[in-house]
């Protein structure tokens, strides 16, 4: 090396490691000052079994959202919910460390892309592809909010498979299989789009050789132990998924999008999103909290806006196609053929949020595209290097302007996730014809006691979300709350027509046929909540009970208050004075009697210990 002569980037992978680590941290370092947010207060600060050793165990075979949607919200990430425990058991609840740590691991993740990407393509197209990525806008979300964690963690595991693979060529053997198998599981558990693996180092093998038809069997016996046990690891976590969720994929499609699952079409809106697609890879200046129905509006037929976007994707996938008879990859050499890789990279990892194959919980969300535009960053870099070797003025001027234009746009798009309130401001001031930020400004409204502003807000939502049964549910719990009992009777009414398998509305209901004396509809909705429970919830039961009370059916009201002490309200000596009761009811002293014995070995007021005792002279005689 020339004495004094600085190292470049495109020569030295230690240098550029270096650059895009620096860039990677510098432009999301505000991100320090930013408190809990959003679904960071659901999913980790009032969950307070995540924070404790005792309890944290518990959450790993729990839904991902620990609220009483979360079978039905599909998520199951056992590895990401350990690691925000133990974040919490270390450092309590001050969010700091819960940020350093998501801006540590953007570092690392931006430092292995471009060491991954050094092994299919020069370095220079590596080093521009992992600043494009350090600095990408629509990774704001991701790495800003603490529950990217999930999207940080997974894709830094998911490219170690990527890395470990590629180093192991043909000879993986034994020990790199398992390795990459342990790393799957690793990443799936963290996150789901991480079953894209096997697909992408399928990629990753034709980049760098050439599969024709008389290599595929060739091919195959070489890969079989690796891809046969990547199904077996899938098949184990699928079922795993099933056991706690009750299902393998979300029983919910997207919020305000339930036409979607069976009634309408879903391509026609599906396509509808594919031009933001392209808006939030190549212009990510304006960027949405959400984007649900309106910010994207379903789509009952083909129009411009779907029309657009299957225009862009097939002709974007035409140009992969035809690009991909080029030279295979090299990192010595540049090829047209790494366009083809981007594209490929981007619709195989986005594939499982798409809604294409199956609905998903979204129809768009910035987070999911933090793995996918890993691809796009290597296809835009080495567009930039083709143009380097005929302008290359222009190029450098290109990248540079737009490394520093995104580094902008990160910067200050940080601060949009600064806490719950600037949340809200922000997504109701930049998109109010949002639904759920409609739905949060009824939440807003309801809190301050403006019951007028709130019924208008809600009904907004209601009109841009078409009902949606989260929805529903959730404002009539809060008028319920509010004293506005008629109105939240008609929502949850109207939610449990749309969905007569799903409990959360018959609970609700249940409770208020209970206060209004109507024992026929409790006991009815109080069936159906508890069938959605498997018999689990004692609440469900609990109303169940009250309604057989009511309808003055002693056997069956025993046998529902004994389900309800065997889902766990056993220590409420109230449910063995109730149990007592039942059995005095039903003519069986001697249970009664045993019953209320156990009442007394609880925790008992004062208060409590002279009903039971009333309870033993009056009706028993004791």
């Amino acid at each position: 090396m020339i004495p004094g002569h600085r190292p470049s980037p495109f020569r030295s992978l230690r240098v550029a490691l270096a650059v895009v680590g620096v860039l990677a941290a510098a432009v999301h370092v505000n991100t320090l000052l930013n408190d809990f947010a959003y679904d960071d207060r659901p999913i980790i600060v009032d969950n307070e079994d995540l924070h404790t050793l005792g309890t944290l165990p518990g959450t790993l075979v729990e839904p991902y959202w620990p609220n009483e949607y979360g079978r039905e919200l599909g998520l199951w990430r056992p590895v990401t919910t350990g690691l925000f425990g133990l974040q919490w058991v270390v450092w309590g609840e001050r969010p700091m460390p819960f940020h350093l740590l998501n801006v540590l691991l953007h570092v690392a993740v931006t430092m292995l892309g471009v060491v991954v990407l050094a092994e299919l393509v020069p370095l220079g197209t590596a080093f521009v592809a992992g600043m494009i990525f350090a600095v990408h806008p629509v990774h704001v979300e991701a790495v800003a909010n603490v529950v990217g964690l999930a999207e940080l963690f997974s894709t830094l595991v998911f490219l170690l498979a990527c890395f470990v693979f590629l180093r192991a060529r043909d000879t993986l053997g034994v020990r790199g299989t398992l390795v990459i198998l342990f790393l799957f599981a690793l990443a799936f558990l963290t996150k789901e789009s991480a079953v894209t693996l096997p697909g992408v180092l399928f990629l990753l093998d034709v980049a760098r050789r050439d599969h024709r038809a008389p290599r595929a069997l060739s091919y195959l016996r070489t890969r079989a132990a690796l891809y046969g046990g990547m199904v077996l690891v899938a098949g184990l976590v699928l079922y795993a998924r099933f056991l706690v969720l009750g299902s393998v994929a979300s029983p919910f499609g997207p919020l305000g999008a339930a036409l979607l699952e069976h009634r309408v079409p879903r391509i026609w809106t599906v396509a509808s999103t594919w031009p933001h697609y392209f808006r939030l890879l190549f212009f990510p200046a304006d960027l949405s909290v959400d984007y649900s129905p309106a910010v994207i509006p379903l789509s009952y037929g083909w129009d411009a806006t779907n029309l657009l976007g299957a225009g862009l994707v097939f002709s974007t996938l035409a140009v992969a196609l035809v690009l991909a008879r080029q030279p295979t990859l090299s990192p010595d050499r540049s090829t047209a053929r790494t366009l083809t890789f981007g594209i490929l990279w981007f619709v195989i990892t986005i594939s499982p949020v798409s809604n294409v194959v199956f609905l998903s919980g979204v129809l768009l969300a910035e987070r999911t595209f933090y793995l996918p535009s890993l691809g796009f960053a290597v296809a835009v870099a080495w567009i930039a290097g083709a143009l380097y070797r005929d302008r290359p003025r222009i190029a450098v001027a290109g990248v540079v302007v737009a490394v520093i234009l995104m580094s902008g746009r990160t910067f200050t798009r940080n601060a949009a996730w600064r806490d719950n309130l600037t949340v809200f401001n922000t997504l109701l001031t930049e998109h109010p014809e949002s639904g759920r930020a409609q739905w949060l400004l009824g939440d807003a409204q309801l809190m301050v006691g403006d019951t007028v502003a709130a019924m208008k807000a809600y009904s907004a939502a209601i009109s841009i979300l078409n009902g949606a049964y989260p929805l529903m549910v959730e404002v009539g719990r809060r008028l319920v709350n509010s004293g506005d009992i008629r109105t939240a009777t008609v929502l949850l009414e109207q939610a449990w027509r749309d969905r007569p398998t799903r409990g959360k509305a018959p609970k609700l209901l249940a409770q208020i046929y209970l206060n209004e004396g109507r024992f026929e509809e409790a006991e009815r909705a109080a069936r159906v909540a508890v069938e959605f429970s498997s018999g689990e919830d004692g609440v469900s039961n609990h109303l169940l009970a009250e309604a057989l009370g009511g309808l003055e059916r002693w056997p069956e009201y025993v046998e529902a208050r004994i389900k309800t002490i065997e889902a766990g309200e056993g220590d409420h000596w109230m449910q063995w004075y109730w149990l007592a009761m039942g059995y005095a009811a039903a003519g069986d002293t001697a249970q009664a009697l045993m019953a209320l014995d156990t009442a007394r070995t609880r925790e008992v007021p004062d208060v409590g210990v002279r009903q039971i005792d009333s309870l033993g002279v009056v009706y028993l005689g004791r």
